[in-house]
């Protein structure tokens, strides 16, 4: 048992723990134990960067060990530049999550509290298996405690926002189960996904699992036109759910992309690069539009996660250093920033109990602190430099320059939309005269909410600020992968 066993078991046993023990009327041991154990899960997961070698493109804190023996599936682990800061994002944004529940929720806490802490250490999973069958086993464990969330704790609708989320996102694993059993058949008997990396696969073979990986990864993400599942699910989910659901679990398609698609099959990902680059640009542009309309703050904020995810995927398939870097970047700074800005609203409806925009206005009357952090956050989400969401976005539009202008141009406009749809919210949720008796007698954020945001805000500082750890550690490793992705797979 390794860092990344403890950082995985630690918190599904607290959660499975409280579950167990949990009982109504004993809420305050259930809120210390949960948070201890997040506090606890995220300490474990520091050494895993303060002691990561920059200078290796190897898989680090390796644990291997046998599984199902029969079939050669292995319970093995590591993690490499590209992933360790997403095990660290998972367990950061956990303790955030935990807070964030602290005063709101009261019915059924030690269920909820259980199900954050269990969909934790199954994400922290995710980003940690080297083994496909443990991969998908722990890639589809996280559905359940999300439908839950969703499902138990969510708004009027929750229940179709559920199903719609967990039956989109099932549907299209099961093309990629298919596809980890072929590579087990063609690799000779082995889930090991180093392996897989290696095989000689025809470009007809490719082709099909690049698409069948598509498939998942794609309504992970979420891709246009396959991300309708993700404003309904936001919108139902309560504010840790929703937190978690863009701070995390989009990554965990777009993470897919890097582990499984562009290196099981490279030839593919430069054939159909420009279909992946194609539905990139839709979503950066026509869902900055459809955000442009939304009434709803929940709903603009899901499909402003839907055009940052745009940027993501087309940082991978230009297949530059800065454009994967860039994309990796800002898969994290969009988790906190995303989070962040959830998390806002989250303050407001639990005050008011609306999202509605139109409910609001002229809050920074009333609560003057909590509106110099919206707007912050609200900066970090157009892009504004000094600000996490400036580096990533900067980062790709420059490799995307490189390979093409007219694509960049296209990009580039996601800081015209970005800016429109954030700042227009801020402006009207914000500014102007209170002319509502709700906004009139609202109280600033007490010291819990004022922490949690304080924390984002430094994270979402320092990496705007100082970005060079962020991109160290991943630089042997991206470097590592675009020489593997340049090197035809196809059998000699």
């Amino acid at each position: 048992m390794g860092l990344l066993s403890v950082a995985i078991w630690l918190p599904i046993l607290a959660g499975g723990l409280l579950l167990a023990l949990g009982r109504e009327g004993n809420g305050k041991a259930v809120r210390w134990l949960a948070l201890l154990a997040a506090i606890a899960s995220f300490v474990v997961t520091l050494p895993l960067v303060t002691g990561f070698d920059t200078a290796s493109a190897a898989m680090q804190f390796q644990e291997n060990m046998p599984w199902i023996e029969r079939f050669n599936v292995q319970y093995h682990l590591g993690v490499d530049g590209i992933s360790v800061w997403f095990v660290l994002l998972t367990a950061f944004i956990t303790v955030i999550v935990v807070m964030a529940g602290w005063e709101v929720i009261t019915d059924r806490l030690h269920q909820y509290y259980g199900a954050f802490l269990i969909l934790s250490g199954l994400m922290v999973g995710v980003f940690s298996a080297l083994d496909g069958l443990l991969f998908y086993t722990f890639f589809e464990a996280t559905l359940i405690p999300m439908y839950i969330i969703i499902g138990v704790w969510g708004g009027p609708r929750r229940v179709y926002a559920a199903f719609k989320f967990f039956l989109y996102t099932l549907l299209g694993s099961l093309l990629m189960l298919i596809a980890l059993l072929y590579l087990y058949y063609k690799s000779g008997g082995s889930f090991d996904i180093a392996t897989w990396h290696k095989l000689p696969l025809s470009l007809g073979s490719q082709t099909a699992l690049f698409f069948a990986f598509f498939a998942a990864f794609s309504v992970k993400v979420p891709m246009w036109p396959v991300h309708t599942w993700l404003p309904d699910a936001h919108v139902e989910a309560p504010t840790g759910g929703s937190v978690v659901l863009a701070a995390i679990m989009l990554k965990l398609g777009a993470y897919g992309f890097l582990r499984f698609s562009m290196p099981i099959a490279p030839d593919a990902s430069h054939e159909y690069a420009w279909f992946m680059i194609m539905l990139s640009l839709i979503a950066v542009v026509y869902i900055g539009l459809v955000a442009l309309v939304q009434q709803d703050m929940k709903k603009l904020v899901a499909y402003s996660s839907i055009a940052h995810m745009g940027f993501v995927t087309l940082g991978f398939f230009i297949f530059s250093e800065l454009g994967v870097s860039g994309a990796i970047v800002q898969m994290i700074s969009h988790g906190f920033v995303s989070g962040a800005m959830f998390l806002a609203i989250g303050v407001l409806y639990d005050r008011v109990h609306s999202r509605e925009i139109s409910s609001y206005g002229g809050v920074v009357n009333t609560m003057p602190k909590f509106a110099a952090f919206a707007l912050f956050f609200a900066m970090a989400n157009c892009g504004l430099p000094g600000t996490g969401g400036f580096v990533g976005e900067w980062m790709v539009i420059l490799g995307t320059v490189k390979a093409n202008f007219w694509l960049a141009a296209i990009a580039a406009t996601t800081l015209i939309f970005g800016a429109a749809y954030t700042l227009w919210m801020y402006k009207r949720v914000y500014f102007g005269d209170v002319t509502n008796d709700n906004v009139r007698t609202l109280t600033d954020i007490n010291a819990r909410e004022f922490s949690m945001l304080a924390l984002l805000a430094a994270a979402v500082l320092w990496m705007g600020v100082y970005p060079k750890p962020f991109t160290d550690v991943m630089h042997q490793s991206v470097e590592q992968l675009l020489k593997h992705v340049q090197t035809s797979k196809l059998p000699t």
